[in-house]
């Protein structure tokens, strides 16, 4: 993989893009988004795994493209819900629900529940794939489920989200704070430091 090279970040998530790109922008490659190519459409999330799904996302993009390409699958896993919403945390609430159903779901499924008893952790996993290599990297940060949202940054189900390092949710910090802590900037973190060995 030489310097300079295109690496396409394989989501039309506007807020994922923007973390991908601010954590990965010096890695001398040339980092565009799935809005490049319209005709890729999206890609249906079919795996029962984050792994799968990340890589189905990385493979799909690498085979319409030619280009070397970056997936992530993210999960939000609740203890006393067994791991859920877990590989279905983005349609928790249903096919295409907004953040608030699923946010308004988890709170419901959690209804009863004191704040100490609702221990979860969000999980990214990182997908890479280019002609010929395949590998990925994972982030994982602990924190618990609040009783109603806090703050009005992130996405997803950051508003309900505080990590055991801070007494604010995700989205109650800014992009540099999060992107310090957060399950994905450790996962991309991890997967930069291999693709650092790769590029020459």
């Amino acid at each position: 993989m030489y310097r300079g090279k295109k690496l396409v970040l394989a989501t039309n998530n506007f807020n994922k893009k923007k973390e991908m790109v601010a954590i990965l922008k010096n890695l001398s490659l040339d980092i565009i988004g799935l809005d490049r190519f319209p005709e890729i459409g999206n890609i249906e999330e079919s795996g029962k795994t984050l792994i799968d799904n990340a890589f189905i996302k990385a493979r799909a993009v690498f085979e319409a493209t030619g280009l070397s390409s970056l997936a992530d699958d993210t999960g939000l896993e609740v203890d006393v819900l067994n791991g859920a919403p877990g590989v279905y945390s983005a349609r928790y609430a249903g096919q295409n629900p907004s953040p608030q159903d699923n946010i308004n779901k988890l709170l419901k499924a959690l209804y009863g529940y004191e704040e100490e008893e609702r221990n979860a952790q969000f999980r990214t996993i990182v997908a890479f794939v280019d002609s010929g290599q395949e590998f990925f990297s994972e982030g994982i940060i602990k924190g618990r489920i609040i009783k109603a949202s806090k703050g009005s940054k992130g996405f997803g189900y950051d508003s309900i989200f505080k990590p055991n390092c801070s007494n604010q949710t995700f989205a109650q910090m800014n992009q540099n704070e999060k992107n310090k802590i957060s399950h994905r900037a450790i996962a991309l973190v991890n997967m930069k430091k291999k693709l650092k060995k790769i590029i020459r």
